[in-house]
């Protein structure tokens, strides 16, 4: 195949992907749109301090279901962190947080399929429990005191909350509705199709043994591989996942490309700049830590739950 015909083959893949989820890629660029417009991380900070006694699932559920970037990530962190409130649900927010949220769940269903998209919700909520449960017993052991950067951890108990907290979010409107469309659409078409591209084109390069050989089932390194490549070379949703599909079509496994989603999404740039913001290296241990076994783990789990499933 010479290169001109590389490059037709990879934009026809490319294509021909878009055109078999297109509709839920519309229906995952709307959810986004309606949960940036009306979703306030100011009251989503405020929920979380009132609810402290179920903290770490409370933290988990908020951090999935909003579509917060690294900034309102750290934005809610550090509301949470002014407060009484542990490390506990902290670490939950930090772990779960970046991996997922409605509209990505969209979207990945419509490149992987309604099963890899469930699991890889579920793998959120198990990795946001267990960096809570794990911080929690940390904290009990006094490990990590003098952990929090910029923000004083107060001793004294928690003042009461407003009930019902201004918000400082202007009135959604028809235009601003539109405006949010039409820059989330482009964005997501523009990542989707390039990073679709150049994976068909690595593709039509990389030999499809080699794929097979290195991240395919029955590979006892594939997962911990994917694992460990997703740390350095994830981009982001949008790019990274038509990436790891043209590679699951040559032979990669998916279970390996669940541990490279994990491990990619949580310790991204704006991920670890924005923990590194407001906690210390102990807490940033137990937040990789988490996401890193928790990835091989659960990777090898779904590989193993794949046959039964199809």
């Amino acid at each position: 195949m010479n290169l001109l015909e590389l490059f037709q083959f990879a934009l026809g893949k490319a294509w021909t992907t878009f055109s078999d989820l297109w509709a839920l890629l519309l229906l995952s660029i709307v959810i986004s749109v309606l949960l940036k417009l009306y979703v306030d991380q100011d009251r989503v900070t405020a929920f979380l301090k009132r609810n402290q006694r179920n903290s770490v699932a409370m933290s988990t559920a908020l951090a999935i279901g909003t579509p917060f970037c690294s900034c309102g990530t750290t934005a809610v962190v550090l509301g949470m962190m002014a407060s009484t409130v542990p490390w506990a649900p902290i670490v939950a927010f930090l772990v779960a947080s970046p991996l997922t949220s409605p509209q990505q769940m969209v979207y990945s269903a419509g490149l992987f399929g309604w099963p890899f998209a469930i699991a890889f919700m579920v793998s959120s909520i198990l990795l946001g429990l267990a960096g809570g449960a794990i911080a929690g017993f940390a904290e009990s052991r006094g490990w990590l005191t003098n952990q929090a950067r910029l923000v004083s951890r107060p001793e004294t108990a928690l003042p009461p909350l407003e009930q019902n907290p201004p918000s400082s979010r202007p009135r959604v409107t028809a235009q601003m509705f539109a405006k949010e469309f039409l820059d989330i659409t482009w964005k997501l078409l523009l990542m989707f199709f390039g990073f679709s591209f150049i994976g068909y084109f690595l593709n039509g390069i990389i030999p499809q043994d080699w794929i097979q050989n290195a991240f395919g089932a029955g590979n006892a390194f594939s997962i911990p591989l994917a694992a460990i490549l997703g740390i350095p070379f994830y981009l982001n949703t949008e790019a990274s996942m038509p990436l790891v599909r043209a590679f699951m079509d040559s032979g990669m496994s998916a279970g390996a490309a669940l541990a490279f989603l994990i491990t990619g999404a949580g310790t991204s740039i704006g991920a670890l700049v924005g923990a590194l913001t407001i906690a210390r290296w102990r807490v940033i241990g137990i937040v990789l830590g988490t996401l890193v076994t928790g990835a091989v783990i659960l990777g090898a789990a779904y590989d193993m739950l794949t046959p039964l499933l199809a």
